[in-house]
């Protein structure tokens, strides 16, 4: 198997981890009720429960084990990491959604993969061909069909609070691309929860919210723990197809998981999705599908006629 088929392979598993994420914290965050304090005490426990996976990893085969970066400007990166990935974007995207006018947060969010794609052209030399066109294009609509169409959308407070997250988001991908050359995926991921865990502390204090964050019940704790522990399998796996498959077929992939997230919540509630989001999930399904058929292709293609 090539490099890039586990690569694809490792971000269909992401995808699933995600769809299960999505469900699971729509519950978390009801439980404990302030969404900053929820996502910073997650946060915390998946932090936790990366660094000594990081450390118990073999360093041997591929260098994925536990690896400290060395060079300063490696370290800068990771931090960045901690601060556009692990902790900012969290608190712009919970902040967003306390906003009344952040209707469309899942829409604007999976808006991602176009962000990953105007960067990853030009910043990673990642080369789209109209298949690859076709697919993101399927992927917005058909996350815009799945959310009931875009009726009612503005610009407000709240709406670029969650494209800024979104855009961070992005930028992270790209980062974390370029690192995963020097630094192993699953010591990366550790960085940027264990960073960005500090910083969401930090924020906690000066925002007023530490007293709630320090006086969580055992229920609330628990469900931090569970989600938690999913989001540490989401880093370690996401950073893991990074390293193996390009950042825009990735990110593709990882849209699938808004079919998780509703067969969980189908599955939960006993009700079947509408027609229209049916149509949705269909329509991201077939641009994922795409995107790997265009990878697939493209790997088949001789070296000179793919150099035509």
């Amino acid at each position: 198997m090539t490099p890039w088929a586990r690569g694809i392979g490792i971000a269909v598993v992401t995808a699933v981890i995600s769809g299960v994420a999505v469900f699971l914290n729509a519950k978390g965050v009801r439980a404990v009720g302030e969404a900053t304090v929820y996502t910073t005490a997650k946060n915390l426990v998946a932090a936790v429960v990366l660094i000594p996976v990081a450390l118990a990893l073999p360093r041997g085969q591929a260098g994925r084990g536990a690896r400290l970066p060395r060079s300063p400007g490696v370290l800068a990166a990771t931090a960045a990491v901690g601060v556009i990935g692990g902790s900012v974007p969290f608190v712009l995207f919970f902040e967003g959604l306390a906003r009344e006018s952040s209707t469309h947060a899942a829409f604007l969010q999976k808006t991602l993969v176009i962000w990953v794609a105007l960067l990853a052209v030009p910043l990673l030399g990642e080369r789209l061909g109209a298949p690859h066109v076709a697919a993101v294009a399927l992927l917005v609509a058909g996350q815009a069909v799945a959310d009931g169409g875009l009726a009612g959308l503005r610009i407000g407070t709240g709406e670029t609070l969650i494209l800024a997250a979104t855009l961070l988001w992005a930028v992270e991908v790209i980062v974390v691309k370029r690192l995963l050359g020097e630094v192993p995926p699953v010591s990366l991921g550790a960085a940027r929860m264990v960073l960005g865990s500090l910083l969401l502390l930090a924020w906690a204090a000066v925002s007023g919210r530490w007293s709630t964050l320090a006086g969580l019940d055992a229920e609330a704790w628990t469900w931090a723990a569970a989600t938690g522990l999913v989001l540490a399998g989401y880093v370690a796996c996401w950073y893991s197809a990074l390293s193996l498959a390009p950042a825009v077929d990735v990110t593709a992939v990882l849209s699938v998981a808004a079919l998780v997230t509703a067969a969980l919540a189908a599955a939960d509630t006993g009700l079947a999705p509408s027609a229209t989001e049916t149509g949705g999930l269909a329509m991201l399904l077939t641009g994922a599908v795409l995107v790997v058929l265009a990878g697939t292709a493209r790997r088949r293609t001789p070296p000179d006629e793919a150099a035509a």
